[in-house]
């Protein structure tokens, strides 16, 4: 089965923050930067699919296609900020949007310690650094994320804050996360420390060249959300109520496997999604393998949908699930929920039972061997779920680990010491952005 992605991405226009035209040229060079083959994005992970497990009550309305937006603001008024919202389509397998996908409603998992973190946050902040970090719910900054640092990045930067400002960063941080994904968060911090120290080059390569922006104002019951962003290491956090939305999402790390020169300890990270990943493409039946693996080859890096491809057009690819027995499917969604975990385990169990009432409708494919120490890249795509975990050839780091390093990696051969995973809600979700559209245009405070 082909592997077919078309980029069908809207320009990145300007929004109404600060100067307009600025803002479009540096869209403009970050959109050249990427092209030109600037590294992006990560993995995520834990937890597995246990049988019995109770999923969080959720709607599941029928599904309907609209084609890409003409533009124009949406109904219901809301921010006079449209013009993101606009040319955010989203990313589909067809062109075409799949509607009715996903609706607001209680999920009974509370966001409180989000909230309150993110007051207390701001709270920390001097008046300087809370407008460089706050941004309207509707900005495009949203969208200007990387894992690259050859740009300037809007927002205050972790390494520039007071200790209090410090520690009350990180706590909103780990307040979104389940413990595995703050143990994960972390140690990627730490491993690009030590690899920025190892090369000379510490400036960006470090463990607090991480930046937060805040968009709109945390709230029990209006939307707001927060971005985290550096080197292999991206959360989107858009709130509404009780729910969440934590795409796009990106966790890497080069290398994967390191000795802190400071400390002596060995750090390591995606050595659980490795195992868990090769165990799944091996749980499936010999023909379901088959149409799953598009090829025994992995020469290059294979990810297409990291920054700025929030419109790319992908393709399914692989095998479908809706032939795989019971084991099988158990298999594959133990395989999402391990990814899905990273973040706090009361959404993530609501996000996975979204994505098992779409499990007939999702593709698993695969790239490279299926050994125990494989070099691989997976794809799973449904209509609510995007997952691309790919063993990326060497980076700017490579030298730290060389021909000899574990999993290989030298003279651009893909290894395990660099890794990239990015995580997306199709269908015009991402960014919590069709939760935002229908807030608008359904909450009576927000009609006119």
């Amino acid at each position: 089965m082909s592997d077919t992605v078309r980029d069908a991405s809207p320009s990145n226009g300007p929004a109404g923050i600060n100067d307009p035209a600025l803002l479009e040229r540096r869209a403009f060079m970050k959109r050249l930067m990427i092209g030109s083959g600037a590294a992006a994005f990560a993995a995520m992970g834990a937890a597995t699919l246990s049988t019995g497990m109770a999923w969080a009550a959720d709607p599941s309305p029928s599904a309907s296609a609209s084609t890409p937006p003409s533009g124009g603001p949406p109904p219901g008024g809301g921010p006079a900020n449209q013009s993101v919202t606009d040319d955010f389509f989203g990313l589909t397998a067809d062109g075409y949007r799949i509607d009715d996908l996903f609706a607001v409603h209680s999920t009974g998992v509370s966001t409180a310690e989000v909230v309150a973190a993110a007051t207390a946050f701001l709270a920390a902040l001097d008046d300087t650094q809370k407008a460089a970090a706050q941004f309207d719910l509707r900005s495009i900054e949203w969208r200007q994320w990387s894992n690259v640092d050859s740009y300037v990045r809007n927002g205050v930067q972790l390494g520039e804050m007071t200790a209090a400002q410090k520690q009350a960063g990180l706590a909103l941080v780990r307040s979104a996360l389940s413990a595995r994904g703050i143990t994960l968060t972390d140690t990627i911090r730490r491993i690009n420390g030590v690899a920025g120290r190892l090369i000379g080059s510490t400036v960006t390569f470090n463990e607090d060249y991480y930046f937060f922006t805040v968009m709109g104002n945390p709230s029990a019951t209006e939307p707001w959300g927060f971005q985290f962003e550096g080197h292999h290491l991206v959360l989107n956090y858009f709130v509404l109520g009780d729910q969440v939305v934590t795409t796009p999402s990106f966790l890497g790390s080069e290398p994967t496997t390191v000795t802190d020169d400071q400390t002596g300890a060995e750090l390591s990270v995606f050595g659980d999604f490795f195992d868990l990943a090769v165990t799944t493409i091996n749980a499936l039946t010999p023909a379901h393998a088959a149409t799953a693996i598009l090829t025994s080859d992995k020469t290059g890096d294979d990810n297409v949908a990291e920054a700025f491809k929030d419109n790319v057009e992908v393709s399914y690819a692989g095998v479908r699930a809706d032939g795989f027995s019971t084991a099988e499917k158990r298999a594959l969604l133990a395989l999402i929920a391990h990814f899905l975990s990273v973040h706090d385990t009361g959404h993530a169990a609501v996000k996975l039972a979204e994505v098992t009432r779409h499990i007939d409708d999702t593709y698993f494919a695969w790239k490279g061997a299926t050994t125990d120490d494989a070099v691989f890249w997976l794809r799973v795509q449904s209509p609510v779920i995007y997952i691309e975990f790919d063993c990326e050839t060497p980076g700017p780091l490579g030298s730290i680990y060389g021909a000899g390093g574990p999993g290989g990696g030298s003279k651009g051969t893909p290894s395990r010491q660099h890794v990239h995973c990015v995580i997306r809600t199709p269908n015009g979700n991402d960014y919590g952005k069709e939760l935002l559209h229908m807030h608008y245009a359904t909450a009576p405070h927000h009609r006119h």
